[in-house]
């Protein structure tokens, strides 16, 4: 395997670091150090650009971003065990690695980014336990457009199919509608599983997500009560999986373009934010 920088292969700094995964943590490490290059440029050249990496682990994705050219990396890593190995990347790069210890889903992300010039994308291999609760976080983002310019993120691929779905596809629920209202996103590649210590049971798949500039006017609290309501009965009829959420139904479902009998999985997100607006 090809080394992208002069610091020790990743199997070395884990034995070194004792850094065995943990799977209360999610967590699941990538050695290929090119694959990580391949993630990192994922979402455009770096050059000039900040980013925002969660669990970085050992540090693999890290080093990729700063050997592509990334001007500054801001990694929240929860496991103390890592920290070492990810500050002697620091020392490698000086004044381009900052790292923060705590939960991701507790960061104040504007106050981390505070003072960086530039652009800001985030790129990261999520941790599986949190990945859907950070994603929906960003996409909840207040106000819009957001802090972040792109995000380039690992999911289990299951998970990214659901982000990226349609009306038109099995997968469409809460998810896509709300990935769909305020981004444009696409699967850029799988990973197997052979590529990570240790292998999961599944296929992961990297997404890319561009925020739309002017996304159709609606809150994020509105969309998710309507979302939920929906999706979480499925099967049923709008008239009925609707009806505990007040207000005058059938004339918002005509306002909407919406027929009665119509199921969530065949609601286009254009209509769920038209009667997220008219329900609220």
């Amino acid at each position: 395997m090809a080394q992208i920088d002069t610091l020790p292969p990743l199997r070395e700094v884990i034995r070194q670091h004792e850094l065995m995964a943990k799977k209360s943590l999610g967590q699941n490490f990538l050695l290929d150090l090119n694959l990580t290059a391949k993630i990192a440029r994922a979402g455009g050249s770096l050059e000039g650009i900040n980013v925002v990496e969660v669990g970085p682990g050992p540090g693999g994705l890290t080093r990729a971003l700063l050997a592509c050219g990334a001007r500054h990396v801001v990694a929240v890593e929860r496991d103390e065990r890592c920290l070492a190995a990810l500050a002697e990347i620091a020392a490698h790069y000086p004044g381009r690695l900052t790292v923060h210890a705590g939960d991701a889903l507790e960061a104040d992300w504007p106050a981390l980014i505070a003072g960086l010039e530039g652009p800001v994308r985030i790129t990261a291999n999520l941790p599986y336990n949190v990945a859907t609760p950070l994603l929906i976080g960003w996409l909840k983002t207040e106000p819009w457009p957001p802090w972040f310019q792109s995000m380039t993120l690992m999911f289990q691929k299951e998970v990214a199919e659901r982000i990226v779905a349609t009306e038109a596809e099995e997968a469409y629920g809460r998810l896509g509608v709300l990935a769909g209202w305020r981004t444009e996103a696409e699967i850029v590649f799988d990973v197997p599983p052979s590529a990570f210590v240790p292998p999961p049971k599944v296929t992961s798949s990297v997404v890319h997500l561009r925020p739309r500039p002017a996304p159709l006017p609606c809150t994020p609290a509105a969309l998710e009560r309507i979302t939920q309501a929906a999706f979480g009965q499925r099967r049923k009829m709008l008239r009925q999986s609707l009806k505990g959420l007040g207000g005058d139904l059938t004339a918002a479902l005509a306002d909407a373009g919406l027929r009665p009998e119509m199921r969530a999985e065949e609601v286009p997100v254009a209509a769920f934010v038209a009667l997220a607006n008219a329900l609220k």
